[in-house]
């Protein structure tokens, strides 16, 4: 019988896995602290609201100001609904269970934005679907503000 040597890039050329310590770990999450998803929905109620308000001022007409509202809306409530289940006690049992959370609510949360989406022309008078499209747009986007305006990372940058 033949003996094959294992090939360049196998896996014994990785090195070995090392598990960290207590204080390793600790270290690990202080410097890599996890964003609330309650922060994010924060942020993303100032802004809808900047939005709506600055819509409105500018036009003039509150059904334009009203279409940014709710396309604020369209962001804000399923993630609303998002971050509640995430933050439920059914994800955080083991690492199948959050995962399959994360999967299961964001589903939820697609499925109510598109819902919210087509009852727009019914629920909105004037609707003005630029307008609404400009504050789905700008409302989205605080996700990424989050991550970098985190108080805890703002805190960290500081020291």
């Amino acid at each position: 019988m033949k003996t094959i040597a294992p090939a360049q890039g196998s896996l014994s050329d990785e090195p070995e896995f090392k598990r960290l310590t207590a204080q390793e770990a600790k270290q690990l999450r202080e410097a890599n602290p996890s964003i609330s998803p309650w922060w994010v929905v924060g942020g993303q109620l100032g802004v809808g609201s900047l939005v709506a308000l600055a819509a409105w001022g500018i036009t003039g007409k509150a059904g334009i100001g009203w279409s940014a509202a709710y396309g604020a809306l369209v962001v804000i409530v399923p993630a609303i609904v998002f971050a509640r289940g995430l933050t439920g006690r059914f994800s955080s049992l083991n690492a199948g269970a959050a995962a399959f959370g994360f999967f299961l609510w964001e589903m939820v949360k697609l499925a109510l934005s598109l819902a919210m989406l087509v009852a727009a022309p019914k629920l909105v008078v004037g609707l003005s679907w630029p307008a609404l499209v400009l504050g789905l747009f700008l409302t989205m986007k605080v996700y990424w503000v989050a991550m970098v305006v985190s108080p805890k990372r703002k805190k960290r940058l500081l020291e």
